[in-house]
This record gives structure tokens, C-alpha cells and sequence, in this order.
């Protein structure tokens, strides 16, 4: 048994009705982003509004707070039982600490801003969006002032989406990757190897096409669609866990260069496989899910990265893209691989190579930091994005949809949420160079050994959920917490050797 403490149990009993919200919660977002209809929003918001404080409220039942407390106060639970506790006094905190009408008013105004946002990305008007993203930063401020913060109000906020990040961490790390980085984006261009475009970006191809080949890539996987799983469309590919059973990806088909949609699939797939291989044990319990979006990230980046932009990988992948890809006979395997890996500095974070991608999660993170501590204003939003992406990688934004309305993130209220991403890069190579230690990945792709590549990454991290806090977890699986050099020596052995 996972859980043996009576007092636990308990918890975990009184726990289900929270659980039973934020799945249902969970499958609202996922429809929402899928096949509910436009106006459906205005009625979305007020249900998702009215579950977000019902979920509040419950968990801050005196009855429960007492228990939670009382488990506190044990001295033997097991690291599983010290889990829940942990995580459930984070969200008693978190859940104190905002009043109801804040978390009311957050809901509301970021289901009405995505919509929104929407529109002035398609019509290049940041000004339609410009009083969303006012009230958003105001009530940003207004949560980390609620939560409480030490050296920067944006420690709040970096804290909702990975428990214990801090701004020294993430200046720590960004300031160490943008130099690194600059050097090695410098060689790489100089160099020439890896080319600035391809052919193939604007290559067209058939939507049931694509379709064939994404589902056939999640075979190779092992991925259980229809099962316990299944593959959507999206404008923008997420995925969506309601639990242990039911694990949803989304990709997008824009009708060229193919890669988008299939290394989509691929980073999604990464997402899902983490929620898939969480102990059975922990389903409906606090800390039966993925402890971070850093960590989850990383999970997304070396699937995308390490295996799919892999030299192995598109040897295996060339006969599915031949089959089903008329203007693949015109190509190499290693002018797909080629293609895969083309380098330039771009304007598109989405759209970013493995080089250049963290240079532009330092530009966002820049922007949120002055934004909370009020060294900014929304109006200097724009202009500031643009001389600093100037001053990153040489390219300017010609509209807004290039530059400041690019992403959603913000339009949701995600604010914090971008440093998040860069973790998810240094975490993805340093699970390549601990596994490398194991593990011949390179063999286990070309042999389509997948379930090996997959069980390693279950013992290490996913089987345990949430039971560790991100930096405790990392120190358990490689002994030592977020550390950038990995990323660097990945991307010199990659794109310089």
C-alpha cells in the first residue's frame, strides 16, 4: 500500500469531491480549446468561474485545514503520505491567501481576454487587447501581493507554476544560457552546417495525409489511443490530463511544412507519457499528477528534441514520410534530419530552433519581471519586445501578431508560466546525459526500443507524480537541481562537432 496512515486516508477520502472539480474543470479546458463553440465562451466562463471558487472553498473547510494540519504534525508517513501533506498545505496556503473575488474575477477576465486575443492577433490591433492585458498585470500584482514574496513580487508568481523557483533562479540560469548561447548561435551560423531555411518548410501536403503519419509515430510510441488516450486538432497543440485514464493530446495541420504538425505530436506525446506512467496507486489523489510545469516541460523537450530532431529518428520516421509524402522521394534521410534542425533567429517562439528557443523565454521573462515589479507599463510593451528581440537575434517584428500578441499565455493570466519552458530545455538534456549513462539511446531509437527509453523515464520521474517538490525530485533522480551546462554542451555537441 502507497498510502498506510489512517489520517491520510482520510484526507484522501475527504480530497475526491476537490479532485472531482478539477477534472471536471480539466475536461471543460480541453473542449474549450477544441469543439466548443465560439459564443460558448460567455457561459464557459461564468461555470469555470463559479467550480474555481467552489474548489476554494472546499478546500479551505475548517474540517479539512484540521487534518491536513494533524497529518503535519506525524512523524513517520512515508515520502508518499509527506507528499500529500506538502502539496495540500501549498494549495491551503495559495487557497488562503486569495480571496474569492480575486480568483472570481481571474477566471472571468482571462476566459473573456483569450477570446479577445484572439481576434487582435488576427487583426494586428494590440490596442483591443491592451485593457485585458492591463487588468491581467493589475491582478497579477494583486496575487503576488496577496501570497506574499521575500526579494521580488514575481517570486510569487513563478511559484504557482514551479514550487520553489525564485527570480535569482531564473536570472541565475538565463543570464548563464544568453551568453552561452550567443557564443554558440555565432558559430553555428558562421559555420553554415545547419542551414538557415529548407525546401521543405514550403512543402504543402495533405491534411488526411499528415494524419496518417502523426498516428503511426504514436504507434512506434507505444501510445494507448482509444484507450486511455487520443489525438485532437487545436490551434494551439496542449495537452490535457483528466487523470490516469484519460490523457488528451492536440496537434495542428496548417497544410505545409510538415514537421510542425509531426514534432508537435512528438513534444505532446512527451506531456502524455509523464501523466500515463504516474503509479495507478495515486489516481484521484493530491498528488496523482505531473509536480511541474518545468519538469513537464522537460519531459515535451526530449521527446521533441533529443529523440524526434534525432539523426536515429528520422531514419526510423523516413519510411512512414515516404509512404505517405509523395515529395519525400526527393529527399535524403539526412536532408529530412537537416530540415528538422535548420537554424536561424526567427521571430516566432513556437516556430523557434533548439538554439535560439531560450533566448526568447529570456525576452518574455524580462518583460514579466519589470511588468510585476512596475518598472513598465503595458504601453511599453510592445516597443520594449521589440528592440530587445532586436538585441537577441537581430530580427524585428514588421506587427504585433509577430511580436507582443504572438503567444496566448497571457491572455490566460500566465504570468510566470514562460520561465517554465527554459526548464524544460535543461531538463530534457540533463536526462539525455544521465540516461546516456544507462542507456544507448541512439541504439534503442534506430531499433525502435522505445518501451526502454520509456521505463527509465518512469522510474526516475514519473511513477512518482507529485510525491517530491521539482528541485527534491531532480536531486533524487540525478543528484543536483536545474543545471544549464547540459543544455550548452547538447546543443555544442549537436550543432558544432
Amino acid at each position: 500500500m502507497v498510502f498506510e496512515n489512517q489520517v491520510i486516508k482520510d484526507i484522501i477520502n475527504k480530497y475526491r469531491v476537490i479532485w472531482a472539480i478539477g477534472h471536471a474543470q480539466s475536461l471543460m479546458g480541453w473542449d474549450a480549446e477544441t469543439y466548443m463553440p465560439r459564443e460558448g465562451v460567455k457561459e464557459r466562463a461564468i461555470a469555470q468561474s463559479e467550480l474555481s471558487v467552489l474548489s476554494q472553498q472546499l478546500i479551505l473547510r475548517p474540517e479539512f485545514v484540521e487534518l491536513v494540519d494533524k497529518a503535519s504534525q506525524i512523524e513517520d508517513l512515508n515520502d508518499y503520505e509527506k507528499g500529500v501533506v506538502r502539496v495540500l498545505q501549498r494549495r491551503i496556503r495559495i487557497a488562503k491567501a486569495l480571496p474569492p473575488w480575486l480568483v472570481a474575477e481571474y477566471s472571468r477576465v482571462t476566459q473573456e481576454a483569450v477570446v479577445v486575443w484572439r481576434e487582435a492577433k488576427q487583426q494586428n490591433d494590440f490596442d483591443k487587447f491592451k485593457p485585458y492585458l492591463e487588468k491581467i498585470v493589475d491582478l497579477a500584482r494583486k496575487t503576488a501581493d496577496y501570497l506574499g514574496w521575500e526579494e521580488h513580487p514575481y517570486d510569487a508568481l513563478l511559484d504557482l507554476y514551479e514550487e520553489g523557483l525564485r527570480t535569482k533562479d531564473v536570472d541565475r540560469i538565463l543570464g548563464y544560457l544568453e551568453k552561452e548561447i550567443k557564443r554558440v548561435l555565432d558559430k553555428v551560423l558562421s559555420e553554415g552546417k545547419y542551414p538557415r531555411e529548407h525546401l521543405l518548410e514550403k512543402m504543402k501536403y495533405r491534411r488526411e495525409d499528415m494524419e496518417k503519419i502523426n498516428l503511426k509515430t504514436l504507434e512506434l510510441f507505444g501510445f494507448p489511443l482509444g484507450k486511455r488516450s487520443r489525438i485532437d486538432v487545436s490551434a494551439h497543440p496542449f495537452t490535457q490530463s483528466m487523470g490516469l485514464f484519460d490523457v488528451r493530446i492536440t496537434t495542428r495541420y496548417e497544410g505545409y511544412d510538415f514537421k510542425r504538425s509531426l514534432l508537435s505530436v512528438v513534444h505532446e506525446f512527451g506531456h502524455a507519457l509523464y501523466e500515463l506512467q504516474i503509479d495507478e496507486k495515486l489516481m484521484a489523489t493530491p498528488i496523482g499528477h505531473g509536480v511541474s510545469l518545468g519538469i513537464h516541460e522537460g519531459q515535451s523537450r526530449f521527446w521533441e528534441n533529443i529523440i524526434g530532431r534525432s539523426k536515429e529518428f528520422v531514419e526510423v520516421i523516413y519510411p512512414i514520410l515516404k509512404e505517405h509524402l509523395d515529395f519525400i522521394e526527393k529527399y535524403t534521410p539526412e536532408d529530412i534530419y537537416y530540415y528538422f534542425n535548420t537554424v536561424r533567429p526567427s521571430l516566432i517562439r513556437t516556430e523557434a530552433d533548439e538554439v535560439t528557443y531560450n533566448l526568447h523565454i529570456l525576452l518574455r521573462a524580462k518583460i514579466e519581471k519589470q511588468l510585476i515589479s512596475g518598472e513598465i507599463k503595458v504601453d511599453d510593451v510592445p516597443e520594449i519586445w521589440n528592440n530587445t528581440i532586436e538585441e537577441l537575434l537581430g530580427v524585428k517584428p514588421r506587427n504585433y501578431a509577430e511580436g507582443v500578441l504572438q503567444d496566448i499565455h497571457w491572455s490566460m493570466g500566465s504570468i510566470g508560466y514562460f520561465p517554465t519552458y527554459t526548464l524544460g530545455n535543461l531538463v530534457a538534456a540533463q536526462m539525455k546525459y544521465h540516461m546516456l549513462n544507462e542507456i544507448n539511446i541512439p541504439e534503442k531509437i534506430l531499433n525502435k526500443e522505445f518501451q526502454e527509453i520509456e521505463e527509465w523515464q518512469r522510474e526516475k520521474i514519473h511513477k512518482w507524480g507529485a510525491t517530491y517538490a521539482p528541485k527534491d525530485l531532480l536531486r533524487k533522480a540525478f543528484g543536483e537541481e536545474y543545471e544549464p551546462k547540459y543544455f550548452i554542451k547538447h546543443i555544442e555537441e549537436k550543432y558544432l562537432s
